[in-house]
C-alpha cells in the first residue's frame, strides 16, 4: 500500500513524525508537507503562484520527505500528480495540534490537504488531536495507523475522507470509538481587538472551551474520552430536506418561464 502524509503545523511538526513511524509500518510512505505552519487555510491553493518542493532527510528511516512551499492543498496536490510514478492508495493529513471538530472542518488545512485526496478518488483521512499543550501523539498515532490499515486495503469501498480526532490520552484511557456527525461548534469565531504603532485591528482566535454538545457528534465523542471518526462531506443533507427542496425548484422553474414569456 503507497501511504501519502502530510498536514499544515509543517513539515517539522511532532505529530507529523509521530504518525509517519506509524504509518511507515502499514505501506510505502511518502511524506509531503508545507515548509512552515499553515494553519487555518482550508482547501486554498496558490493558483499561478511558483510552489517550490525541496526533498529533506525524513525523521523516520525508509521514508521520502519533501518540504513545499505551499499550503497544505498543495503540498497534497504536488504530491499526488508529480512527486511519485504510481498512485497513492491513502492519504493522510496529520496529527494535527489542537482539534478540528464541528464548522472549524471547513476551515482547516488538515481536512483542506484530506480534501485533496478525496476529490481525486483517494481514501483519505484527517487526523486532529483534542489538545494544544502536553501532548502525547503516540495513541492517536496508532489509532490513526489502524484506521488507515483497514481503509487503505478496501474495508470501504469508493473514494471516502474520515475526520478523526482523538482524546489526549494514552490507549488505556480511551473509552472506545464513535462513529459520529459534525457537531456546531465553531472555534474560529472569537474576535480580539488589539492596537499597536499603526493603530487598531483584529486577531480571529480560537474559543479554548467547547462543551456539552449533542451525544452523536465529534465533539461529545472527544469530551467523554472516545475517538471521533467522522464522515466528510458533512451527510446532514438528509432526503427528507431534499424532498422539500424539490418543489421549490419545480416553483422557481415555473417562474423563471413565466418571466420569459
Amino acid at each position: 500500500m503507497r501511504i501519502l502524509l502530510t498536514n499544515d503545523d509543517g513539515i517539522g511538526a511532532p505529530g507529523l513524525w509521530a504518525l509517519a513511524g506509524e504509518l511507515a509500518l502499514v505501506g510505502d510512505l511518502v511524506v509531503a508537507a508545507p515548509g512552515e505552519e499553515r494553519s487555518g487555510a482550508g482547501t486554498s491553493i496558490s493558483l499561478r503562484k511558483p510552489i517550490r518542493v525541496q526533498e529533506v532527510a525524513p525523521q523516520v528511516e525508509g521514508v521520502r520527505a519533501f518540504s513545499v512551499s505551499g499550503t497544505p492543498a498543495d503540498s497534497a496536490i504536488i504530491a499526488i500528480n508529480s512527486l511519485c510514478s504510481s498512485q497513492f492508495d491513502l492519504v493522510v493529513s496529520g496529527i494535527n495540534r489542537g482539534s478540528n471538530l464541528g464548522h472549524d472542518v471547513y476551515v482547516s488545512g488538515t481536512v483542506g490537504a484530506a480534501m485533496q485526496g478525496y476529490l481525486h478518488g483517494i481514501r483519505s483521512l484527517a487526523v486532529s488531536m483534542y489538545a494544544y499543550e502536553n501532548l502525547d501523539f503516540s495513541a492517536a498515532a496508532r489509532v490513526a495507523a489502524l484506521i488507515a490499515k483497514r481503509v487503505g486495503c478496501g474495508a470501504l469501498n469508493g473514494p471516502m475522507l474520515l475526520n478523526v480526532n482523538v482524546p489526549n490520552l494514552s490507549l488505556g484511557r480511551i473509552r472506545g470509538v464513535e462513529v459520529t456527525r459534525l457537531s456546531s461548534a465553531n472555534y474560529c469565531d472569537k474576535i480580539e481587538r488589539e492596537s499597536d504603532e499603526s493603530g487598531e485591528y483584529y486577531l480571529i482566535t480560537r474559543h479554548e472551551d467547547m462543551h456539552d454538545a449533542p451525544q452523536g457528534t465529534d465533539l461529545w465523542a472527544v469530551e467523554n474520552g472516545r475517538v471521533s471518526v467522522t464522515p466528510l462531506p458533512d451527510r446532514a443533507v438528509d432526503e427528507q430536506f431534499i424532498s422539500r427542496l424539490r418543489p421549490l425548484v419545480v416553483d422557481i422553474e415555473a417562474e423563471l418561464a413565466a418571466s420569459a414569456g
